[in-house]
């Protein structure tokens, strides 16, 4: 089986190049973002390592650009545990597993060996909600055919909504979705957000999707003429 590694501490990188090599794998090894990037369209892989922090492009918008090339292969993500970004900002990405570092070698060498078994996964289908429509894989977002551009979060919480189009769904329950259940923050973040993609996704349009109901939370309304927010 054929793993691309892309890792820029070199004691590490080292480390595992070794331990892959012993449990049978043939590595190819990279130290930067857009090196892997290249590597990871041009090669035929089984699995990708893919560290967070990198030199050159970090190892989320690799892997964003590698959705996009529509490369499918599975995909383990690596950070430190005080890294920037969290599990769901890597799986609203398209990784396929998740490892924070310090790890245990034979359990990464355990997981690399599921995703392998388990292959590329089909393509997603796209979410549509009325004029709306999401892509999963490609992160794009369109409405009536003009490419909406949104943050991660503004994204994750619009993939939610359309997930859930035509059920209301209350801020706590977006908060677990969205951000998750120990979020420390108050829960107004849930309204300043849906503020965000209201202008963005709405405002430039005749038609609004995003419904408050009131006393009970928010519903993205999946038909045509949705009534008035």
């Amino acid at each position: 089986m054929r793993l691309l590694l892309v890792e820029d501490e070199r004691p590490l990188a080292a480390a595992l190049d070794d331990a892959l090599h012993e449990a049978g794998w043939v590595v190819d090894h990279c130290a930067d973002g857009r090196e892997g990037l290249r590597m990871g369209v041009a090669g035929q892989y089984d699995v990708v390592v893919l560290d967070i922090m990198l030199p050159g492009l970090n190892g989320y918008d690799v892997l964003k650009h590698l959705r996009e090339h529509k490369v499918w292969t599975p995909v383990l993500m690596l950070t430190a545990k005080d890294g920037e970004f969290d599990q769901t900002d890597a799986f609203e990405l398209g990784a396929d597993d998740y490892v924070t570092k310090p790890f245990s070698t034979p359990v990464l060498l355990a997981r690399l060996q599921a995703l392998a078994r388990r292959g590329a996964p089909e393509r997603p289908v796209a979410l549509t909600a009325g004029p709306l429509s999401l892509d999963p894989t490609t992160r794009r977002v369109t409405r009536e055919g003009r490419e909406i551009q949104l943050t991660a979060r503004e994204y994750a919480l619009l993939h939610h909504l359309m997930r859930k189009a035509g059920l209301v769904q209350s801020k706590a329950e977006i908060l677990e979705n969205v951000w998750d259940s120990d979020y420390p923050g108050a829960d107004n973040v849930v309204e300043v957000y849906i503020g965000y993609l209201r202008r963005k996704i709405d405002a430039p349009f005749d038609v609004k999707v995003i419904e408050t109901v009131r006393g009970l939370g928010y519903r993205l309304n999946p038909l045509e003429d949705p009534p008035g927010a």
